[in-house]
């Protein structure tokens, strides 16, 4: 298990559609053979795949960026909803001037990026999908739960709500996350802001928004690979195959043992292999 290595440098704001957004460019020390975007997912930031940013960016540009709504771009004034998470992501690249990167993607990431590749026509050189959320079923009883009483959850005491985000962030890995890791990956969502943000994040996300994706993963257009951890208490490994029976030419599937919902934080050096082989 890793400790933090989550020091990203500090970010750049970006305003897309009047939304501030959290960005993060890590440059390689000599002239970049190519752009790499990561898209994290929920209730992550960018500091998750922090450790596999700088990896790559030894030879790549790496482009990272807190969603709104997560991380250092939380905010309770924009919308958190997936259709809207895809439709920024393509404004974003644009900003940027990435013209055909290899993304990765994690969880809800995996929505946002196959949807601003699908629905809005983002092309990528190729795609790395890391546990992701997109087919069904998705959304554990504790989503639909809060989505039923947000406004009951919001209210928690503060000591109430920090020991069940701890608690919950604490359940996505089948290894024990580090208490700098769980103070670090809690952070985000404490506090006046944090504690209502965390919930309306949960409740804004619905199967409806990933279904139009789910019949579109015919007409991916770069290659792709899949990784997965075999013990992912959230999204059950057997969904990796199924992924790779709905994407074009039956993609890779790279599994990785003992392993939950976290692989980059719970076994860093095996998805940066994985990542190396995939790019290079």
């Amino acid at each position: 298990m890793e400790t933090p290595d989550g020091t990203l440098p500090q970010p750049e704001t970006v305003v897309v559609d009047g939304v501030s957004i959290a960005t993060y460019v890590l440059e390689p020390p000599t002239e970049a053979v190519g752009d790499v975007v990561i898209c994290h997912g929920t209730p992550w930031s960018a500091a998750v795949w922090a450790g596999v940013a700088h990896h790559l960016s030894r030879d790549h540009r790496v482009h990272l960026w807190d969603m709104p709504g997560y991380g250092r771009s939380g905010t309770l004034d924009a919308a958190v909803d997936l259709d809207t998470q895809m439709s920024r992501l393509a404004r974003l690249l644009s900003l940027w001037g990435v013209n055909r990167p290899h993304v990765i993607a994690h969880d809800i990431g995996g929505a946002v990026a196959v949807g601003a590749h699908v629905l809005h026509g983002v092309d990528y050189a190729s795609l790395f999908l890391w546990d992701i959320v997109t087919l069904d079923p998705w959304g554990s009883p504790f989503f639909k739960l809060v989505a039923e009483h947000t406004d009951v959850f919001g209210a928690l005491p503060a000591p109430l709500h920090a020991a069940l985000v701890r608690e919950y962030i604490a359940g996505a890995a089948r290894r024990p996350l580090s208490s700098e890791w769980l103070d670090t990956l809690t952070g985000p969502w404490l506090g006046e802001v944090g504690q209502p943000g965390f919930y309306r994040q949960i409740a804004a996300l619905r199967p409806d928004h990933t279904q139009p994706l789910v019949r579109k993963l015919a007409e991916v257009r770069c290659r792709t690979r899949i990784g997965w951890g075999t013990d992912d208490p959230w999204i059950p490994v057997e969904q990796a195959t199924r992924l790779r029976q709905s994407l074009p030419g039956e993609p890779a599937v790279i599994t990785l043992d003992g392993v939950g919902h976290l692989a980059p934080i719970e076994s860093s050096a095996d998805v940066c292999r994985a990542v190396d082989d995939w790019i290079r």
